[in-house]
């Protein structure tokens, strides 16, 4: 079976933006995400861009640029305040050695979590409730377009595991800021351009293994 037309319209995007396309199978697993996100976005406000253009060039674009900037050696990560599943939901389907976890506290949005991961058949978990009472660690925590950022980083970067990356997706202008309320046991690294604007980039801070978080 051909790849789909908006498959084909998002290896375009890709293109267009320096990075590489997509094999015709994960393609179309977007594709099935993506009608799953259109039909449930009219009755539940899973994401304000509610158009298939925006949701290809904002979400999907972006998300996939940080599945493929993350680190080689990721074997967890959780994705705080996954929404619409992103930038989570397409970490799963680029990187499927990954474990995620996706973590959603609205309790819809979280049943259109656990609907996904059955129709798109990926290796990732469903976490219905608020992601700070985990009480594991994770290779990497990663979080984007969350409500109260700030604080969202505060607590995300106590589960992340010694060793492990925090990786909020972010603005220039708000990058020191977050940086500062992950707290000083972060070494972080140079960070990632998104697509989609100058201003847009993702934010890598490596975890000491010799210190404890809030020491």
């Amino acid at each position: 079976m051909g790849e789909s037309e908006s498959g084909l319209r998002l290896n375009q995007l890709l293109s267009d933006c320096g990075l590489p396309q997509l094999v015709a199978e994960v393609a179309d697993q977007f594709q099935e995400y993506l009608s799953l996100i259109l039909r449930w976005n009219a009755r539940v406000n899973l994401t304000a861009i509610r158009d298939e253009a925006g949701i290809l060039s904002r979400h999907y674009v972006e998300s996939i640029a940080c599945a493929r900037a993350l680190p080689a050696e990721l074997h967890t990560l959780l994705d705080f305040g996954s929404g619409a599943g992103f930038p989570g939901l397409p970490i799963a389907l680029c990187r499927p050695e990954i474990e995620v976890t996706l973590a959603e506290s609205q309790g819809k949005k979280a049943a259109f979590l656990r609907e996904a991961v059955r129709v798109l058949d990926v290796g990732a978990v469903v976490h219905s409730g608020r992601a700070e009472l985990l009480t594991v660690r994770f290779d990497c925590v990663t979080l984007r377009a969350v409500d109260h950022m700030d604080l969202a980083v505060a607590a995300a970067a106590q589960l992340v595991r010694p060793g492990g990356w925090l990786a909020p997706m972010t603005t220039r202008g708000d990058l020191e800021k977050l940086q500062a309320v992950a707290g000083s046991n972060f070494d972080w690294q140079e960070s990632v351009p998104l697509p989609g604007g100058e201003e847009r980039l993702l934010a890598l801070g490596l975890l000491r293994r010799d210190m404890a978080i809030g020491g």
